[in-house]
């Protein structure tokens, strides 16, 4: 048979310990949200299910809301487009527009959740004040990743800084309406949006 090799835990990265208790605790706290809700979740219980003390739990998060805003990163599945080096504008465009429908199934597994995670959001203002500071984290990484894509921002359609808001709108947008009504979104509706953005008709999926 073959080999195995066992990874020796003294060989294992210095962070990996910690990845793996912040990684429990969120899931426990998910857990407790399905179950209770978002308003009966404390850091308490979170801990006693979890098996964990105090110390690892503001080891990890600063407070309750630090904890519950780690959930929707966690769960809801990202859009990762496939882009080629040097690639146009038009053909990011596309493979933005390629990825988001290819997530679309996954997304609407966890849709609900999302939306009362969201709903939640808008009644605290730990909350909101969390969901802003990771946006725009987010839109500071996609500006910088842009720039390097793309330096000549005369070839975007706006500038950079208001090209990744307007992304992170329609994709997050067409994913609530898709979910809401499916039959009204198209995976042709989302290819035509992005195309127009890049000025550009929208070419039949899979050419």
């Amino acid at each position: 048979m073959p080999e195995c090799t066992i990874e020796s835990s003294r060989r294992r990265p210095k962070g990996d310990k910690r990845a793996r208790t912040r990684a429990t605790l969120i899931q426990v706290a998910a857990q407790l949200v399905e179950e209770k809700g978002y308003e009966a979740v404390t850091l308490q219980e979170v801990g006693r299910r979890a098996g964990m003390s105090n110390g690892a739990i503001y080891g990890n998060f600063k407070n309750r809301e630090d904890l519950l805003s780690a959930i929707g990163p966690t769960y809801w599945p990202q859009v990762r487009p496939q882009v080629a080096p040097r690639a146009s504008f038009a053909e990011i465009m596309r493979a933005v527009a390629e990825a988001l429908i290819a997530v679309m199934p996954a997304r609407a597994q966890v849709g609900a959740g999302r939306l009362r995670g969201l709903a939640y959001t808008l009644t605290n203002d730990g909350l909101k004040a969390n969901a802003s500071e990771i946006a725009a984290g987010r839109y500071a990484a996609a500006v910088s990743w842009w720039r390097e894509a793309i330096p000549d921002e005369s070839q975007l359609p706006m500038p950079t800084e208001d090209l990744v808001r307007v992304i992170g709108v329609l994709i997050e947008g067409f994913t609530l309406q898709r979910l809401l009504t499916p039959e009204l979104i198209s995976d042709e509706t989302i290819y035509a949006a992005f195309a127009a953005l890049a000025h550009e008709r929208p070419k039949p999926p899979g050419t």
